[in-house]
């Protein structure tokens, strides 16, 4: 029979640790890329709230334009220029008023939904940022503890330890953000 070699009890926690840092690592793969995901779309939306507002603002801006030459043919009209030839330019240069009235209150709200996308965005960014932290660390921390398991060597997981624990701790403030 072959002599059977006792299990150094370390390797119990070893291989505890090891575990705890490899679901920490898939959470926080997991969570990192939803919230790279929701920065993603929310940056896509709001570059498509800003094209809007663009398009809303070109709108206006043909208006104005319109509205200011209407408004300089008004007032170039002949002395002798009918009443109601006058009440039809008024009633034209009041309808554009409307309309880019209509257009500026359209882009504020437009500006308003693009920067509360923008703030969507930068919040995930901040979210997620902690996680793909965290990933790096205890990836190595799982490397060094492998290497220590390989060779048995009690000095090598005492290195991975700490580099866990940073891990650990950037995993937490990818929930919390107290770093």
């Amino acid at each position: 029979m072959a002599e059977e070699k006792q299990k150094e009890p370390w390797l119990n926690y070893l291989a505890l640790a090891t575990v705890i840092f490899a679901i920490s690592a898939t959470l926080s793969t997991f969570k990192g890329g939803g919230f790279s995901t929701k920065s993603v779309i929310s940056q896509a939306q709001a570059s498509d709230q800003w094209a809007f507002y663009q398009a809303k603002a070109i709108k206006g801006d043909l208006y104005q334009a319109e509205r200011d030459t209407l408004a300089v043919t008004l007032a170039a009209l002949p002395a002798n220029a009918t009443a109601q030839q006058r009440k039809v330019y008024a009633d034209k240069l009041a309808e554009y008023d409307k309309k880019i009235a209509k257009y500026t209150a359209e882009k504020a709200q437009i500006m308003q939904t693009a920067r509360a996308l923008e703030a969507t965005r930068d919040a995930a960014q901040r979210q997620g940022k902690p996680f793909g932290i965290a990933v790096i660390f205890l990836q190595v921390a799982i490397l060094i503890s492998s290497i220590a398991g390989l060779f048995h060597q009690r000095k090598i997981w005492y290195l991975a330890l700490p580099v866990g624990l940073v891990g650990l701790l950037y995993f937490a403030d990818g929930f919390f953000l107290f770093l």
